[in-house]
């Protein structure tokens, strides 16, 4: 049994990664039809930390939003944007120790909305933090475990394809913040 379990995850880790590089490969390539219509920011990150609650508690970890209620709409892909906020929160979730936190902000910038992913974790070297959005890249082999390093060059193109950026600061052992920015209707 222990053995048919360990197949299993391996089977779930290759068919995520054959997801995601399919997923990758049809963006890069613009055959990604974005289904843009008015959003208001709020509702995305509260559906997206919904999703992740579970995951946070499970972890220790609690998990706050903080946005309001009268922000302009973007003009944005509900799903897509929501894909991006999830891997985020995901991302946040594994490299945060029990007892730690991962708030998620929306606030409104000039020309746009800018959201963002706070976490408590482990952070990232910043020798490493201009290469996290390259495909493949992971920080260190050894503490990531599982992941297939695609999810942030993910995150990337569908904020550029929205006309938005991305972007992440992080001080090592104390935490990470990751940012985009949307542009309103």
């Amino acid at each position: 049994p222990r053995f048919l379990g360990r197949i299993s995850a391996e089977v779930d880790a290759l068919t995520q990664m054959a997801q995601e590089l399919l997923d990758l490969s049809r963006i890069e390539s613009g055959h990604v039809e974005l289904i843009l219509a008015p959003l208001a920011p709020k509702s995305l990150i509260t559906s997206a930390s919904d999703r992740m609650k579970m995951q946070a508690e499970r972890a220790g970890l609690k998990l706050s939003i903080k946005c309001d209620d009268d922000l302009q709409n973007i003009r944005a892909d509900k799903s897509r944007l929501e894909q991006v906020l999830v891997n985020l929160i995901h991302n946040a979730v594994k490299f945060t120790k029990p007892g730690g936190e991962i708030a998620v902000a929306a606030e409104s910038v000039i020309g746009g909305v800018r959201f963002a992913v706070r976490d408590s974790g482990v952070g990232i070297p910043a020798e490493s933090l201009s290469r996290i959005f390259e495909r493949f890249y992971r920080v260190d082999r050894s503490r990531t475990g599982s992941g297939t390093g695609l999810g942030l060059s993910i995150a990337k193109h569908i904020i550029e394809a929205h006309g938005g950026r991305i972007w992440a600061e992080s001080d090592e052992g104390r935490g990470s913040k990751f940012y985009f920015e949307i542009p309103v209707v």
